[in-house]
């Protein structure tokens, strides 16, 4: 991928490692926001939002329809006024600001292209505006161009290119103003499955190319994943949670994150007292699971549980066991087929096994009033 001259978007250089996380840490946030609330009417779409989006990070807000993400991204954005609360941008209250007194701009699902205008006129629609100097903006639009692999496609109409390419148009036209902030809104929603993954990978090095803020929202668990640094995950105008990919996959702290986040097992009740050991609500994902036969050894720091495979799904790659207990309630496990064929795998149906597990992958989640899917 090339890289932009350094008259286009200064990345911005930084420490590797933890060294890296603390320097950026200790800045202002390049965004804040303080118990932001918003009602529209009786409805809370976002209730009491506290957030810091460090500087230079990917940042997602996750979150399913009607979960106040886009909201929060709106008021970010200065389309929507918050109810209450305040917004920060790298330190300055921009709460009562217009959206083009803040030093950032959005990308939508949509592309909102200029059919009539050629790429390189959309690109630097915002420059014209802007009043800058025809010399100064077309080499700005030639950098991003580069930049995101249109070189050459200048004079090509929106109609004459695909989904993929017209999102980096819409992409290369926010980043060309040298936002400090950049918010995305679903932007690979319209495209398909593939090119969706391929985007993911393209926006992720971009990004870190050029060293901008981006605030992305999204209702796909594998997308926040793939490109964020870390994730918010919003339920009912709420943050449930927020931590790295790893965290809120390895680590939810509420049922909501456990089930919206991949898929995870809870364990409760009479279950969970007699495999765990005690009362409350406990997850490990199904990739953790081993199944063995019910007269298998159990380490020292492993978990266990004896059933019956109640059913059986065939993936392809994986196949997905659902295991009755024998202690009560029900536990998915997700395998490899490293050396099963489909044949193999169905013929598990009714089958005694013993579940065993490492005691690491096992954890306490709280439950909180009001879950949901919001």
């Amino acid at each position: 991928m090339a890289s932009p001259s350094a008259t286009t978007i200064p990345a911005r250089d930084a420490p590797p490692g933890a060294a890296a996380a603390a320097t950026r840490a200790a800045a202002v946030p390049a965004v804040r926001l303080e118990r932001v609330e918003k009602r529209f009417g009786d409805v809370v779409a976002v209730a009491g939002v506290d957030l810091d989006v460090i500087d230079g990070e990917f940042f997602s807000m996750l979150g399913p329809s009607g979960s106040g993400k886009t909201t929060t991204l709106r008021m970010i954005a200065g389309f929507e006024a918050p109810t209450a609360g305040r917004i920060l941008l790298h330190g300055q209250d921009v709460t009562g600001q217009p959206p083009f007194e803040r030093d950032v701009n959005t990308v939508f699902q949509d592309y909102a292209l200029f059919p009539h205008m050629t790429v390189g006129e959309n690109v630097g629609y915002g420059l014209m505006i802007r009043k800058v100097p025809k010399p100064d903006r077309a080499a700005r639009v030639a950098d991003i161009l580069r930049l995101i692999r249109l070189e050459g496609y200048e004079r090509r109409k929106p109609s004459q290119l695909s989904g993929g390419q017209r999102q980096r148009v819409a992409l290369a036209r926010a980043l060309v103003n040298r936002p400090r902030v950049l918010l995305l809104d679903e932007p690979l929603g319209a495209l398909d499955l593939k090119l969706r993954e391929e985007m993911q990978v393209e926006l992720k090095a971009i990004q870190r190319e050029v060293g901008i803020t981006f605030i992305y929202v999204t209702h796909d668990q594998q997308e926040a994943l793939t490109m964020s640094d870390r994730i918010a995950v919003f339920n009912n105008g709420r943050i449930e949670q927020i931590g790295s990919p790893a965290d809120v996959y390895e680590r939810p702290a509420t049922p909501f994150v456990a089930g919206f986040v991949g898929t995870s097992n809870l364990l409760r009740g009479e279950a969970a007292v007699a495999i765990v050991g005690g009362p409350g609500t406990f997850t490990v994902r199904p990739e953790k699971i081993r199944l063995a036969e019910p007269t298998a050894t159990v380490g020292g720091d492993e978990m266990s549980a004896l059933g019956h495979i109640r059913d059986v799904v065939y993936l392809g790659p994986d196949t997905r066991y659902l295991v009755t207990l024998d202690a009560g309630g029900e536990l998915m496990v997700t395998q490899q087929n490293l050396d099963t064929s489909s044949m193999e795998a169905l013929a598990a149906r009714g089958r005694p096994v013993r579940l065993i597990w490492k005691r690491q992958h096992n954890f306490a989640i709280r439950d909180r009033n009001g879950g949901g899917n919001g």
